[in-house]
């Protein structure tokens, strides 16, 4: 199954170092059958792209903990990571995508990685900042986490993520 992880920068230098992610918590999404179920219509591409967007916001959620943490130096940048995994098991208690991953992901099960160019900087700063606000019904904190989503993450090549963590 495809699942797609919410990772941080700091997180894909170690994917670079040791090959391997380690998912916090375990935690990833994926086209579930509650996913398929709470939509009235879409493909199975458009589904895809939902769950791989529930990424995205658990990324803004981890990159608030950083910037929490003092880890300003860290680049804004939402970050998931595509693998095609076997062993994972439904998240019912969690969003309709939600899946638990058990273990590391090895870089052998990656498929891609989709990485907010530089221009969506500021505005993933500002919405990592306010995710909480937004999770608990915060209209203008949502203001700020759509001007992040308004940006398309971009595609990388497994074997291109030793390169673009190089040049970040």
């Amino acid at each position: 199954m495809r699942v797609y992880i919410p990772a941080t920068w700091p997180m894909l230098r170690k994917l670079v170092a040791n090959e391997r992610l380690d998912p916090v918590g375990g935690t990833a999404f994926a086209l579930t059958p509650k996913l398929r179920e709470s939509y009235t219509v879409g493909d199975d591409d458009e589904l895809e792209y939902a769950a791989m967007s529930e990424a995205a916001r658990a990324s803004l959620r981890l990159l608030s903990v950083e910037f929490g943490l003092g880890e300003d130096s860290t680049p804004a940048r939402r970050i998931v990571v595509a693998a095609d995994l076997d062993d994972i098991a439904l998240r019912p208690d969690l969003d309709d995508g939600a899946v638990r991953i058990r273990g590391p992901v090895e870089l052998s099960s990656i498929a891609a990685v989709h990485v907010d160019t530089a221009d969506a900087e500021f505005a993933v700063r500002q919405a990592a900042g306010v995710i909480d606000a937004a999770d608990l019904g915060d209209l203008d904190a949502e203001f700020l986490i759509g001007e992040a989503e308004d940006h398309e993450l971009a595609w990388y090549d497994p074997g291109e993520v030793a390169f673009l963590v190089e040049l970040g």
